[in-house]
């Protein structure tokens, strides 16, 4: 799905939805355009208005990424929804960086499982850059200033030696595709589910490469920080990836605040669950999220609402969440 083809959807969504005699509206509140996770809420957002008739309107907004919607949460009003994976609630809760200061954290609640981030590491083909050591003094973009991937890639620098030995270049996400074709770095990394559209653009005019990380990479990332997983991105994925390509991931969810209340909770998780099979589809990262996954988001409760769905379904839900 093309850039343009997204953004088009999104606005269909504000201008398409039949009169309703009890509309409710809803904010969904993302990524960048160019991510997966955009073409996620889009969907869920078009999921919604078919499933109910267009009495669940959605709007979708372009984010910078998981700490501007972890920051924002807290002041929207009405039925604000966002993606972030669960460890940046747990550091906004406990006024961590970059949330010093901030309040209203604990009125946030857990709606259903997204797919998960997926750490991109690319490099131009001709970069002459094979492995993360070979980023050693070239000027690389470490997942947008600011953002949930910023943070975690200079985590993975840190944790794996690499820590001051690159150029990192501070600017957003949304430049770095450019700054890849100019040559004015040679790589950065993104977080998203796979396919990522920015990549699948990138690939299709510049030779591009993804950096694996090797198998004791793996196990040291995962060994110092338990959300991390083993995610492989299979060959073929992109334009000229003819690898499978070892990295990790995160657990990401869909959240909103208590300022929803229960039956728009309820529905909109309802109907989320019901069209996933349609979604993936579409798109297939659909496929690998299961209602039964919600656990691994136990720092954060259920919106009641939420909950009421997962009981009717007899998913097991951790105390913690209740």
């Amino acid at each position: 799905m093309k850039i343009s083809q997204i953004l088009t959807a999104a606005a269909v969504l504000l201008t398409t939805v039949p009169l309703a005699h009890a509309q409710t509206r809803v904010t969904i509140k993302s990524a960048a355009a160019s991510s997966s996770y955009y073409v996620a809420i889009v969907q869920i957002g078009e999921a919604l208005r078919e499933a109910t008739n267009g009495q669940i309107v959605a709007t979708i907004e372009e984010s910078q990424g998981s700490v501007q919607n972890v920051k924002e949460a807290p002041k929207r009003p009405g039925n604000f929804m966002f993606t972030t994976p669960p460890n940046l609630l747990d550091a906004a809760r406990s006024g961590a960086k970059p949330f010093e200061g901030e309040s209203g954290h604990d009125q946030v609640r857990t709606l259903f499982v997204m797919p998960s981030v997926t750490v991109h590491l690319v490099v131009r083909a001709d970069a002459g850059v094979n492995s993360l050591a070979d980023l050693a003094g070239k000027k690389f973009i470490p997942g947008g200033k600011g953002t949930f991937c910023d943070g975690r890639t200079k985590t993975i620098l840190k944790e794996l030696g690499m820590e001051g030995k690159l150029d990192l270049v501070e600017i957003e996400l949304s430049g770095a595709d450019n700054a890849v074709r100019n040559r004015q770095v040679v790589g950065y990394s993104t977080c998203s589910s796979h396919p990522t559209p920015n990549i699948l653009e990138l690939a299709s005019t510049t030779p591009i490469k993804l950096l694996s990380l090797t198998p004791d990479n793996v196990k040291t990332l995962i060994e110092r920080d338990p959300m991390s997983s083993p995610v492989t991105i299979a060959r073929g994925t992109y334009k000229g990836v003819d690898q499978d390509v070892q990295t990790v991931g995160m657990p990401v969810g869909m959240f909103t605040t208590t300022k929803m209340d229960e039956q728009t909770a309820y529905t909109v998780t309802k109907h989320f669950w019901a069209k996933r099979d349609e979604m993936a589809r579409k798109n297939p990262f659909w496929a690998a999220v299961k209602p039964e996954q919600i656990g691994a988001f136990a720092t954060t409760k259920l919106h009641p609402g939420a909950l009421r769905y997962y009981r009717e379904i007899g998913v097991t839900v951790p105390t913690s969440m209740q």
